[in-house]
């Protein structure tokens, strides 16, 4: 029973958080006369399902909102990647003076939250004549304090004995970074690659502030100008859009989720 007791335990726990996808998607497939119903019973008495992702999909332009979704998210995990990962290796592996500051300084800026510099960067930004553009809802994560935290733990761990080696046969820190360090660290990329288009893909407070145009919405403000147009009232659609939305971080975790646990061991347990 000490054996399988914490299985369970985990189970009927997963089973809670899971419960109100289950029921974004059963409300999705089920006709507007069976909205309220309280039943968990996976088929519905009349299947609205066509009707529904019908209107989700066609009302406004779904398609838009996810391939901005897909646009911002792999632009802001590129910057982040390349400014973080040489950040990361020089606190790590790097000598000089003033390297335990800039770490103390990286942990203390976790602590800032986006919505702290929420108004001198919408400012800067519609001073420069760039709201409602693709920039404008990417600059302000191009540098992750996450991300250089996250790597700096994983390549504190990598041995100093081949970096050497590598120095000696002429490699520059810019090689050794990239083609040894990195490499060394793929499931902490994972992680963190998880981590940010997750955040990002979810994000609806950033892109409500500097966007107003429709064409440039990502998934969740595209929700919101869904919602508009619904009026609220078609909860079956507006379901099936959440669904929609939804289903590419469901399928993407899956494949990703050995590295990603790997990533977060190996950054969490020396």
């Amino acid at each position: 029973m000490r054996r399988f007791l914490p299985h369970i335990v985990l189970a009927l726990g997963a089973g809670v958080m899971l419960l109100p996808f289950y029921w974004m998607v059963l409300t999705s497939i089920r006709s507007p006369s069976e909205i309220f119903d309280v039943s968990l019973w996976p088929i519905p008495k009349q299947f609205d399902a066509a009707e529904n992702y019908a209107r989700a999909a066609g009302q406004v332009p779904m398609a838009r909102f996810m391939l901005n979704g897909v646009i911002v998210c792999a632009g802001i995990l590129i910057v982040q990647v390349l400014t973080a990962v040489p950040a990361a290796y020089a606190i790590a592996k790097l000598r000089f003076p003033g390297r335990r500051l800039l770490l103390t300084l990286v942990i203390a800026a976790l602590c800032v939250p986006i919505q702290a510099l929420a108004l001198p960067l919408f400012v800067g930004l519609a001073k420069a004549g760039l709201l409602n553009t693709y920039f404008a809802m990417m600059a302000p994560f191009f540098l992750s304090v996450f991300a250089i935290f996250l790597f700096h733990q994983s390549f504190r761990s990598y041995p100093e004995e081949i970096i050497e080696a590598a120095r000696m046969d002429g490699f520059s820190e810019m090689e050794i970074c990239w083609g040894l360090v990195l490499r060394g660290s793929l499931p902490s990329l994972a992680a963190f690659s998880v981590f940010s288009v997750v955040a990002h893909w979810n994000d609806l407070y950033w892109p409500m502030i500097v966007v107003s145009d429709t064409a440039l919405a990502p998934p969740p403000l595209g929700m919101l100008f869904f919602s508009d147009v619904e009026t609220g009232a078609n909860y079956g659609a507006l379901m099936a859009g959440a669904t929609l939305i939804t289903a590419p971080m469901v399928v993407c975790f899956p494949l990703a989720r050995r590295h990603f646990i790997a990533g977060i061991t190996m950054t969490g347990v020396k």
